[in-house]
């Protein structure tokens, strides 16, 4: 395994809907975010923009947010099982958030791609 990089590799690869590495980052985080959000765990996804300590998100947190398609979907790319993967993405995605709102929040698609294109990310 590719170790949670690499598996924030596939993710970013199912966030990415075919759009500038800008958006991709600006727009697949705000779906991501407000995936957890409308399953009722915006309080953990929060913490992971906003300084001060990561919340772990239980595994069925997870599953509830990114849904049965984006998880089989994952489960296929990566060659997981459905535990594994929420094990891994519950310490990833904190990580890979925090990484990604410097500035405690979603930045923008110009903000996201300067990010990106300047090797920081």
């Amino acid at each position: 395994g590719g170790g949670p990089a690499g598996l924030l590799g596939g993710l970013g690869g199912l966030l990415r809907h075919n759009a500038s590495t800008g958006s991709v980052v600006s727009g697949g985080l705000g779906d991501l975010l407000n995936s957890f959000n409308q399953a009722g765990h915006g309080d953990v996804a929060n913490s992971w923009v906003k300084d001060g300590p990561e919340r772990q998100p239980a595994p069925q947190q997870i599953e509830q947010s990114i849904g049965p398609d984006v998880l089989a979907q994952l489960e296929k790319a990566t060659g997981l099982s459905k535990d594994e993967l929420l094990q891994r993405l519950g310490q990833a995605l904190p990580k890979a958030v925090d990484a990604l709102t410097p500035d405690s929040r979603i930045p923008t698609a110009q903000e996201a791609g300067a990010h990106i294109s300047s090797g920081t990310a």
